[in-house]
């Protein structure tokens, strides 16, 4: 079976960039996730059908090396990559795309605009790098892409088809039947005649015909249950991926770092209480960051304004209190891979050290209860250190006192639960230390 690079690609388009968008943008986070929905199809449709361009090729291998992964938000716009690409799969057909984009998921054209961009970066960025970490040339690149070609229809949304998104004369892999179903048949495959009975009115017509109808859904049902398990396939993944980010009522986790348990949020059923958080602009000093009201850059900033840091007598006094990262998540096993859209709060913080130099932190990474716990304080430790060191990097080292990973020393769900759930106890966290 082919490797689907779309699933790759949806690795970048996490919840996070989702919620980062749609506040950047001023756009729902629905209409932001349905919208990237029907871009991504067609991005990749669009790379599959100009699998030998060389001018895609080459965006391609560039990508995996000029950083568009790690600035999606901020620098797909305006990067050349990108615009040299788009301008290759889809010529003066780019305007209709957008159109159509813009009215299936009720956002703006200059929304829809930017997301194209972004998924295109997302796109050409993954793919790029998938061929750098196997060693693909230009002509495996060529080969990957074009194995793509027969699954793209299948994963679009419900109602939005390849031909609706005015791209039907780039689709050279695909032919459209003229009914507005706009059902795709890939290039090589025959084409089956559907032209209605002529024979007159009281000779003996075909029993299966019935003026066409009847040979008609002998084919088109399957494939229509084909796209909608497609469809349905792609809405599981798309649940499990784009849930609407959530925190706890409180975010600031409260445990000591030798207790063995940690003290309950203050639902007392020992389920997290979870409520759906917007972004705002979050004062530092006259400068604003984006960040959730009550969330960690909130109470951070809160904390040091009050002077409660430079009162503490020492680091007893504040080792009992931990503020969980809102966005920092590290990809599936990974301690080097954050998720799209995790810089932004690790620029946050390195801005919040940068305007109180005197504030010393500390590090602590967690994970859920399931699997080895050698392995789980491993890795949380070697995450810890990530940031750590990432931080070293922005300047503010310094000021990083400690990073430690607690496996699953603190997690509160059972191993038992489901991977939404046991998500609550899959976090990074910061403390102020002395």
């Amino acid at each position: 079976m082919s490797l689907n690079v779309i699933d790759l690609i949806k690795g970048q388009l996490g919840p996070a960039l989702v919620s980062q968008a749609a506040s950047q943008l001023g756009e729902s986070e629905s209409g932001i996730s349905k919208a990237i929905g029907g871009l991504l199809p067609a991005v990749v449709g669009g790379l599959a059908n100009n699998a030998d361009h060389p001018g895609v090729l080459d965006a391609i291998t560039n990508a995996s090396s000029s950083g568009i992964l790690g600035n999606l938000l901020g620098g797909s716009s305006n990067n050349p990559i990108i615009s040299t690409l788009l301008s290759s799969l889809f010529g003066d057909k780019l305007g209709g795309l957008v159109n159509s984009i813009a009215s299936f998921s009720g956002i703006s054209n200059g929304s829809a605009s930017s997301l194209l961009s972004l998924v295109t970066g997302a796109t050409a960025g993954t793919v790029g790098k998938y061929a750098a970490d196997n060693n693909l040339d230009k002509s495996g690149i060529s080969n990957l892409l074009s194995s793509q070609k027969g699954i793209i229809s299948t994963l679009l949304p419900a109602g939005l088809s390849l031909a609706s998104l005015n791209i039907g004369d780039w689709a050279k892999g695909y032919k459209f039947d003229n009914d507005n179903d706009a059902i795709k048949t890939p290039v090589g495959e025959p084409k089956i005649d559907v032209t209605r009975s002529t024979t007159p009115t009281g000779t003996n017509p075909d029993r299966n015909n019935n003026e066409g109808g009847g040979s008609i859904w002998k084919w088109l049902l399957p494939l229509l249950l084909l796209i909608a398990a497609g469809y349905f396939l792609w809405k599981q993944c798309e649940k499990k991926q784009t849930t609407t980010t959530t925190t706890a009522a409180d975010s600031t986790g409260s445990h000591t770092d030798t207790a063995s348990t940690a003290v309950a949020p203050s639902d007392t059923t020992g389920t997290a209480v979870a409520t759906a958080k917007t972004d705002e602009n979050i004062d530092l000093n006259g400068v604003a960051l984006k960040g959730y009201k009550g969330g960690m850059e909130d109470q951070m900033i809160t904390f040091l304004k009050s002077g409660n840091y430079k009162n503490a007598a020492d680091d007893s006094a504040l080792k009992d209190t931990w503020y969980d990262f809102d966005h920092v998540n590290f990809k599936m096993g990974s301690a080097t891979d954050l998720e799209a859209g995790s810089q932004g709060q690790l620029d946050n913080l390195v801005a919040i050290l940068k305007a109180f130099p005197e504030a010393k932190i500390k590090i602590g990474g967690y994970t859920d209860k399931v699997g080895n716990e050698a392995s789980n304080i491993k890795l949380s430790k070697s995450r810890a250190e990530f940031i750590k060191g990432a931080l070293a990097k922005a300047g503010v080292g310094a000021q990083v006192l400690e990073a430690e990973g607690y496996g699953s020393k603190f997690a509160k769900v059972d191993p038992k639960a489901s991977d939404a759930e046991r998500a609550a106890d899959r976090k990074m966290s910061v403390r102020f230390a002395k």
